[in-house]
């Protein structure tokens, strides 16, 4: 069970922005505009029930059954925006999201465990891959090479392919990580 922290803690980084936007339009309400505009593209990208919940926690409901219903990831994204509402200190740090030296470790021991026939780390990329495959663009091409990396790929420029820079130092990075994880 060591891994779904990790797992988590990635989840967070991801989506630290949405979930600042979420409690800080909580606190202001002048913000609210802004975040409906940013529901109303989420809910385009197929995350309904999570649209829903977050515009439940807007109306001012606060109670733990809002959590039914929802999948894993969306869980703890609600979590973290109901402990942050609470306590703003409990939020995640920005600026992290894109960052690929903070994401690679993670990715790559989720990639690793899965390799090696761990399901729940196999489970848990798929679902990060499926949110990732939701965010287009890069993120989008990151998700769609993640069976590719559990399989075994190591093919930098096969799996950069059609990636802008960030996309394919993210990628640099994970497979330098699986390198150590291997040789290790």
């Amino acid at each position: 069970m060591a891994q779904l922290p990790e797992a988590a803690e990635q989840l967070l980084r991801m989506h630290a922005p949405f979930i600042h936007a979420v409690v800080n339009a909580v606190h202001n309400r002048a913000l609210i505009p802004h975040l409906l505009e940013m529901l109303r593209e989420a809910e385009s990208r197929g995350w309904p029930i999570m649209v829903s919940c977050v515009r439940q926690i807007i109306d001012g409901q606060r109670e733990r059954t809002l959590l039914l219903g929802l999948d894993e990831e969306d869980k703890v994204i609600v979590e973290a925006i109901l402990a942050g509402i609470d306590n703003p200190a409990t939020l995640p740090p920005l600026g992290n999201a894109g960052d690929a030296q903070a994401a690679a470790p993670g990715l790559a021991t989720m990639i690793a465990l899965a390799g090696r026939g761990n399901l729940e780390a196999f489970t848990t990329l798929a679902k990060m891959a499926e949110q990732m495959m939701k965010a287009g663009g890069d993120m989008a091409r990151l998700g769609g090479i993640m069976r590719r990396l559990v399989d075994g790929e190591r093919d930098e420029a096969k799996l950069c392919k059609g990636m802008g820079e960030l996309g394919r130092k993210l990628v640099r990075d994970i497979l330098a990580e699986l390198n150590q994880t291997t040789l290790h």
